[in-house]
Formats: C-alpha cells, structure tokens, sequence
C-alpha cells in the first residue's frame, strides 16, 4: 500500500467534500477554513496533478459561463480509487493513534 502524503490525503478530502464544486478556488477556501492556515494555488494543484496521476481523481471541464468571460474552469471529481486510498490512510491514521495514551498528550 502507497499511503498519501498529508497534502495530498487534506486535498483528495477537500474534493470529497467539495463534489461538483471541486475547483482550485473552492479547494483551497475549505483547505485553509478547515487547517487555518493559508494554501497558495500552486500548492494545491501540484498534488492535485500527482492525485489525477494515480488515477485518484478525474479532470474535466465545466461549461463556459458569462461570469469567467466565457471561459471554461477544470473541475475535479473523486474517484473509487480515491475512496479506496482515504480509508487506507484513515485505517493507517486510527491504528497508529490507538497506540498513544490519550492522557500522555496532557
């Protein structure tokens, strides 16, 4: 099993989350609402490339709309494979907090 590396693992999520609304804007707004911290684009769509990759998420265009200009923004969309890939990483995440006495975090 590959696990995810941290950005890629609260990217997929974001897209998860997002579903049809899953674009860099959008992604990035629920990254930094959910981890408080600020993502540039070029953050987000470096692993969002390597996702579409390993077959983790799909690229595709929405129409063109009069508010972009006429342009067309690339949507993204989770795939069972990216499913699969979550519960892995979230299984790998539970069985290694299971071993932390939760009063040692005191």
């Amino acid at each position: 099993m590959k696990l995810l590396s941290r950005a890629e693992e609260i990217i997929l999520l974001a897209v998860f989350c997002l579903k049809e609304n899953a674009y860099g804007i959008p992604i990035r707004e629920f990254i930094r609402e959910k981890t408080r911290t600020e993502w540039s684009l070029a953050q987000i769509y470096e692993p969002l490339n390597k996702l579409r990759e390993k077959g983790y998420v799909l690229k595709y265009k929405d129409q063109p709309t009069p508010e972009r200009g006429g342009r067309h923004k690339f949507l993204y969309r989770i795939t069972k494979k990216g499913k699969t890939a979550l519960l892995e990483i979230r299984t790998v995440h539970d069985r290694v907090w299971e071993s932390v006495p939760k009063k040692s975090l005191s």
